[in-house]
């Protein structure tokens, strides 16, 4: 059955074979075993069911927590020709009996419901429905420890009692190792396999800035946004006002932007969705209440105005860019305000000693000298052993000073007036500010002031933000936020205790994550043609009435323009066009790919372009990374380069090591079809770009093959 599997993968879903995981899930599920599957959000969730509902008889039901990450989820699978529906009581009666008609006459093979409206009918006319599967999305809100608790979601165990031989499977793209086991315990899950992909999301880049004053983080913000315009994008705020303010303050300076938030009628929210989904707004302020329906696949950046309170709600809320693969960005700004402000909130629940050790958690991150994608990934149990070269850490690691002077000059500052100073003030004093409320204190008069004059008060931000977080300083919330030394901090003012402090670098010298590491002026023509596939498939998706991502992800445009087919049959070799879309658009698709190359002649190959990068001294990341393409295309390039004598050493990107298992690999496995027998005999410990390469090797010197 897995062949057939296969054969619905690329039929239907135009994907040549599975991301690592997903082929042994659907065995799982195709063996009638019930499956616990925890992925990051774009890595895929939706083939683990999908694809087995196809080769099942019958209907799979699909439990999804919200309407519109249904309505998409329906919209995407009858794009691609797959019979599916949703049922809620948004529906009028005439369009639920027709879904309950389907259902009951077996041509439904995906029914999706939300777990209120599934227990509701359970009893009803959904006994008279042969299902197949029942696939659990979003399992997390089973967990009353979560951030989307769902009571609903612990009832769902008793769906055994009417279908008890047909697999299950709960997934969720956010999940610690507590909520794993609600999940098997709560939804009544039997001996289910675990499947624990890689929370790695590394085409999102990672950045923290920290305590920038209002004025200051609204202008970096801005600048931001200016710089990707035309990108989707959400800004996530802790209050509702800070939403409108957000997007009032966009649309002062031009930018379109709209704000979202519960305190909206459901009718304003509703058009605000549709607005984003539809890109007719490309970027929304709003609260956490937005964005989990969301199935856009070409969000580009996530902005997180204050800190999250715990790392599983900012995991999921970055995890809302870069579905579709494509770099993207995640911004987060913080200050101690926030950490205050959520801690208060947090004193209100009877499990506020989980919640404030898992908000220490989120600051422990906002503030790690190291790699954020290991901070990040190592909250989830997994670790990752290179640093990850996408974070604002890893960009601009940090370089020490001696800190004793610059900290004895704060605390000697905030000593002088008897510890009742605030962190802004203080900056002032030390700085010799002639302010007002400066002089109207006196601390004008105080031996520290001015004794800073020689650091901006960027500089002091950036120090005295290090001195709270070694435990030098501390904040007393309950007394206008006051500093207060701390006896460490003493020992370091009157004993000489040393300090190491990391030194400061302005944003303007800082290496943007966000970019490519090195940019390149090239490519202009196939911009040109992504642009006009854009558009194209703009002008479809208005025709049908869907969001664009629906009828073409931009990956998919984007390999459109990679292999630039011709005609509406070479379509097929693009991944994500299936036979559906094949027949639907690759008419018309193709047509503007000709029509652009007949305007535009191409000077020089794909191959060529590779060329010149390598000979420019570009890594393969940095070149994949310049020409916005996959690794294993680059490496698939430098092998027919080196085949066709126009790259000689090609030693030098693969290690010896490799080369030698590659080449027992291929003489214990005799000849294969494809690449992955080998790299399933390597344990994937070799890459298939590097696998591929060795080929060419051997190849060419008439060496293992």
């Amino acid at each position: 059955m897995i062949q057939t599997a296969q054969n619905h993968l690329k039929s239907v879903f135009g994907y040549d074979e599975f991301r690592p995981q997903q082929e042994e899930i659907v065995e799982n599920v195709l063996s009638k075993k019930d499956s616990i599957v925890l992925m990051p959000t774009g890595g895929g969730k939706s083939i683990c069911f999908q694809i087995p509902a196809l080769c099942f008889e019958g209907t799979a039901l699909v439990i999804s927590p919200l309407i519109s990450l249904m309505k998409d989820q329906v919209e995407a699978l009858k794009s691609n020709g797959v019979s599916a529906a949703f049922f809620n009581s948004s529906q009028s009666d005439f369009e639920k009996q027709q879904i309950i008609n389907q259902a009951q006459e077996g041509t439904l093979k995906l029914l999706y419901m939300a777990p209120e409206t599934l227990l509701n009918v359970l009893n009803t006319w959904l006994t008279r429905v042969e299902v197949s599967m029942v696939a659990i999305d979003e399992a997390h809100c089973v967990s009353m420890w979560g951030h989307d608790f769902r009571p609903e979601y612990t009832q769902l165990s008793q769906l055994r009692d009417y279908w008890s031989e047909v697999p299950y499977i709960a997934l969720t793209a956010t999940a610690d190792k507590a909520t794993r086991k609600e999940i098997k315990s709560k939804l009544g899950l039997v001996d289910p396999n675990v499947f624990l992909t890689s929370f790695d999301r590394p085409n999102i880049s990672l950045e923290v800035r920290g305590n920038l004053p209002k004025k200051d983080k609204r202008k970096d913000v801005l600048d931001f946004i200016q710089s990707r315009q035309g990108e989707s994008g959400i800004i996530y705020c802790l209050s509702r006002r800070e939403t409108e303010e957000w997007s009032e303050f966009l649309l002062e300076n031009g930018i379109p932007a709209s704000h979202y938030h519960a305190g909206l009628t459901s009718e304003e929210r509703a058009e605000v969705q549709e607005d984003f989904i539809n890109d007719r707004v490309p970027i929304v302020t709003a609260t956490i209440a937005f964005g989990m329906g969301i199935d856009k696949s070409n969000v580009r950046w996530i902005i997180h105005n204050n800190l999250p309170k715990n790392i599983e709600g900012y995991y999921q809320e970055i995890g809302r860019a870069g579905r579709d693969g494509l770099p993207s960005q995640a911004l987060l700004y913080y200050n101690m305000r926030d950490v205050k402000l959520l801690a208060d909130f947090a004193q209100d629940s009877p499990h506020k000693d989980v919640l404030v050790e898992k908000l220490n958690r989120m600051l422990q991150f906002a503030e790690s000298p190291t790699c954020r994608r290991k901070t990040l990934l190592s909250y989830f149990g997994e670790t990752l052993i290179k640093d990850c070269g996408n974070c604002d850490v890893c960009e601009n690691p940090p370089a020490f000073i001696s800190g004793s002077l610059i900290a004895q000059k704060a605390l000697s500052g905030i000593m002088r007036t008897n510890e009742k100073i605030g962190m802004n003030l203080l900056i002032q004093v030390l700085r010799g500010s002639k302010s007002f409320e400066v002089y109207d204190k006196g601390f004008n008069k105080l031996k520290t002031y001015g004794v800073g004059a020689d650091l901006s008060a960027k500089e002091w931000q950036h120090y005295l933000t290090q001195l709270l977080n070694q435990g030098v300083v501390e904040i007393a919330y309950d007394e206008n936020f006051n500093l207060k030394v701390t006896s460490f901090g003493k020992r370091i003012l009157f004993d000489g205790q040393k300090l190491m402090l990391s030194s400061y670098v302005e944003q303007s010298n800082k290496k943007d994550v966000s970019k490519s590491k090195r940019k390149s002026k090239r490519g202009t023509s196939d911009e040109q043609l992504f642009e006009r596939l854009r558009n194209l498939r703009l002008q479809m998706a208005k025709k049908e009435k869907v969001p664009a991502y629906i009828v073409f992800s931009d990956a998919t445009l984007k390999d459109m323009v990679e292999k630039k087919p011709i005609l509406s049959t070479e379509l097929t070799s693009v991944s994500g066009v299936g036979h559906q879309k094949m027949i639907k658009y690759g008419e018309e698709f193709a047509k503007c790919i000709k029509d652009f190359l007949d305007q535009n002649p191409k000077k020089k190959s794909t191959f060529d372009v590779t060329l010149d990068y390598l000979n420019e001294g570009f890594s393969v990341s940095e070149t994949a990374l310049a020409r916005d393409i996959q690794e294993t295309t680059i490496f698939s390039h430098i092998a027919k380069l080196y085949t066709d004598n126009k790259l000689n050493d090609i030693n030098k990107y693969f290690s010896s090591e490799e080369l030698s298992s590659v080449e027992k690999a291929i003489q214990k496995l005799g000849e294969t079809e494809g690449l992955k027998p080998i790299f399933e005999e390597l344990n994937g410990e070799v890459p298939y770009g590097v696998i591929r390469l060795c080929i060419s090797y051997f190849s060419k010197n008439e060496l293992a093959v």
